[in-house]
């Protein structure tokens, strides 16, 4: 075992503060990644304060990591040292289970392995995240990141590109289609730019007049306000697709009533209730609600050979870890355009 530096959450009081952990010593299947960045998603901040009532302390967040490789094990063969490689949300699973066989391990019927906050059958404990000086990772969880993208920008990608693109992908959008994103932030931003890239009439939906120009600057042909119902109307049965970034309760009525016959509203940003939907909007039209998680590995990989071709990236923020406690006061308040990126240069230098 290897100890490292950290940042990590004693409780769901605590600051984030300088912290030691151990990693485990390379084993065959195992690549070790010196960690240069890692984004910081919305979903740090929330195990962080233990919203979702299954924090595990001491909390070390991170799961959109980007690093290059420093050793690999024996039986490692498609990396090598020197490598620019990815880590998302997961770095194991079962790999037995039907999700797994179909390259769904986000859906991996024993419980996925998250990259933090899951219980580790290497060490025992807990899993330790991206906040950190280095990981060791199983080979089948590690990413190739094309060399034509920015690292930094790339690495929102790991879960906010994969959040948005397997919806996109899954339900085929394609040229011609028309697709609106709802809601305009960590998730939003990306939504955009993959729909406008894989050539959708792309409609960034949202409360806001205000950030009119910058969805149009991210590739959206058109902004609808959602609090216009004479605009509302006029775009009601309209949309072949909407993916609902949204990260709060909230009423989906009004945009039930934008989708077309057949056509999918998709949720991947309220991981709580919902404000009663009516039956109706959804009978009247064969319409669908669905729900959507990351993607696999598999899809992950192919999201970032997407992102490669069509030079996407995210619009960061570049901050020191030991910033991450005013980074949190200001995702909590959508203060950051649209991802804070840690240089983890700064955890190594402290």
């Amino acid at each position: 075992m290897t100890a490292i530096k950290a940042y990590a959450a004693s409780s769901k009081e605590a600051d984030l503060k300088p912290f030691d952990i151990e990693r485990r010593d390379v084993q065959e299947n195992d690549v070790k990644i010196d960690i240069l960045y890692c984004g910081v998603c919305h979903s740090d901040l929330h195990q962080v304060r233990n919203d979702w009532k299954n924090s595990k302390y001491p909390v070390v967040p991170g799961h959109e990591i980007i690093g290059k490789v420093l050793e690999v094990g024996s039986s490692v063969s498609n990396f090598k040292e020197g490598d620019l490689v990815g880590v998302g949300c997961m770095v194991d699973s079962c790999k037995t289970c039907g999700s797994c066989q179909d390259d769904l391990e986000q859906f991996c019927e024993n419980g996925a392995t998250m990259t933090y906050n899951s219980n580790d059958k290497h060490m025992g404990g807990h899993t330790f995240g991206g906040y950190s000086e280095s990981i060791v990772v199983d080979k089948d969880f590690v990413l190739r990141i094309p060399k034509n993208l920015d690292l930094k920008a790339a690495a929102p990608l790991l879960c906010a590109g994969i959040t948005t693109y397997s919806p996109l992908a899954h339900w085929k959008i394609k040229k011609g289609d028309k697709v609106g994103v709802i809601g305009l932030g960590g998730l939003g931003h990306m939504g955009i730019k993959f729909a406008h890239a894989m050539g959708a009439h792309t409609v960034m939906i949202t409360t806001s007049p205000d950030k009119s120009e910058d969805a149009k600057k991210l590739g959206a042909d058109e902004v609808l306000i959602s609090k216009n119902e004479e605009d509302m109307k006029k775009h009601a049965g309209s949309f072949d697709f909407l993916l609902n970034t949204i990260p709060v309760g909230h009423d989906m009525n009004p945009y039930v009533n934008l989708l077309k016959r057949d056509a999918n509203m998709v949720i991947v940003g309220a991981v709580e209730p919902l404000d009663p939907l009516h039956g109706g909007g959804l009978i009247m039209g064969r319409k669908s609600i669905a729900g959507s998680l990351i993607g696999g590995i598999k899809e992950t990989q192919e999201m970032l050979d997407f992102c490669g071709e069509h030079n996407v990236v995210c619009d960061i923020e570049m901050i020191n870890i030991q910033d991450i406690n005013d980074a949190y006061d200001r995702l909590q308040k959508s203060d950051v355009k649209y991802r804070f990126v840690i240089d983890m240069k700064s955890l190594k230098d402290s």
